[in-house]
Formats: structure tokens, sequence, C-alpha cells
């Protein structure tokens, strides 16, 4: 399991580039069938513009893109590019076109295509999926304050922490931090808890808070 950049939710804008008009759709999507239904939709919506050129990229090294009528290498490659370059998979970005009577040469459309791109993803949410272990501890009253400062120190998320007989912390923790945090937890505790880490599990920290995948 590895860290990867996605597109929590996706976004639009649009940019104006001698009267033609490039509007830029972003999504999330996790394969490429799924990545077809949102490209004839959006045509459908957009029936009327003179051209709806794409990229999309997936996790499983499949991309795909294309000009849609533009001259070939002036659309769907600078969208990849975009997508390639900020380092985010299971993405599709549609730019359409209004045309707005004037030519823009291979090089102006290159540079609209990969400017509508850009400040599509910009409009987007994209957020880090981090490989990490889902953890629970259970342990007695006595130890929650110790686990509760090795926590905040270490600046990892807590789930929720509810309150029995023993008291339960479910957290998540990168992959990259889970053996200090566990010989952190065993050493204040003493030996005297209970750690669950055999739970795999992508996650992200949205508005503060971590997002199980």
């Amino acid at each position: 399991m590895a860290d990867y950049k996605i597109v929590y939710s996706g976004g639009s804008s649009e940019i104006i580039e001698k009267k033609s008009r490039f509007i830029a759709n972003v999504f999330p999507v996790e394969s490429e069938e799924c990545a077809v239904k949102i490209i004839e939709e959006t045509k459908k919506k957009y029936w009327d513009a003179r051209h709806n050129c794409y990229a999309f990229v997936l996790k499983n090294g499949i991309s795909r893109c294309s000009d849609d009528g533009e001259p070939a290498g002036t659309a769907g490659r600078p969208i990849l590019e975009v997508i390639t370059g900020s380092m985010v998979c299971n993405v599709l970005i549609i730019v359409t076109r209004y045309f707005g009577g004037t030519l823009l040469g291979t090089g102006g459309l290159v540079r609209a295509y990969s400017k509508a791109a850009k400040e599509g993803l910009v409009a987007s949410q994209v957020v880090e999926k981090k490989s990490g272990k889902r953890i629970i501890i259970k342990t007695d009253y006595s130890s929650i304050g110790k686990l509760q400062y090795i926590t905040a120190q270490m600046g990892l998320a807590v789930i929720n922490t509810s309150y029995g007989e023993t008291v339960e912390m479910e957290l998540v923790v990168s992959n990259a931090d889970v053996d200090t945090f566990v010989k952190k937890a065993t050493e204040a505790l003493s030996g005297q808890a209970e750690i669950d880490t055999d739970n795999d599990i992508y996650f992200a920290i949205i508005d503060g808070k971590p997002v199980l995948f």
C-alpha cells in the first residue's frame, strides 16, 4: 500500500480566450467504465459545444485522452499532462470549448486547455489517501491520559473514544508512524493494554477529520 492523491470532490472553472469559452469539469472516477459514462453524459449536457476534450488517469495505470476534433495533441494531451504533473489519479477532466470565432493556433490551444484543466483542479478538493492502520486500543481509565498525550504529541487522528468497563480508543495511523506509536503506547501503558493493529486502511484528513476509504 502506498500513498497517492485523488480528487475527493470535483469542481469546475471557466476561462475565456479570444472569445472562446473553455469550461473545465473535474470528476473523481474509479474505473474506465465510470469515466466513459461521465464523458457521454457531459457531451449530452454540452451538446451545442464545438469540442468536449478530456483526459483521465486511473491508479491502475490506465490513462486516456481525446482531442475531440481539435488539432492532434493540442487538447487531450495537455489536459493529461496537467493531471500527471499534479500527481493525482482516479480523476477525469473534461474541457468543453465553445468556439468564439477566432482561431487560437496550436500553441494557443495547448495553453488554453492546460490553463482550463489547471484551474479546474484548483476548484476541486484534492486530498492525499494515506496508507495506514485503523488501530483499536483497550485500556483502563487511569491510562487514558497517557494515551491522549501520545496521540496529541504525534498529531494522530482519533476517530472515537468510548467509555465502558474499559476505555476503547479508535484511531488511524499512517504506516510510517505505526511502529513508533505502538512502541510509545506499549511503554507508556506498561504493556497493560490491548492493541489491535490488524486493520489495513486508506485514510485522508479532510476538514480536520479522518475519512476512511
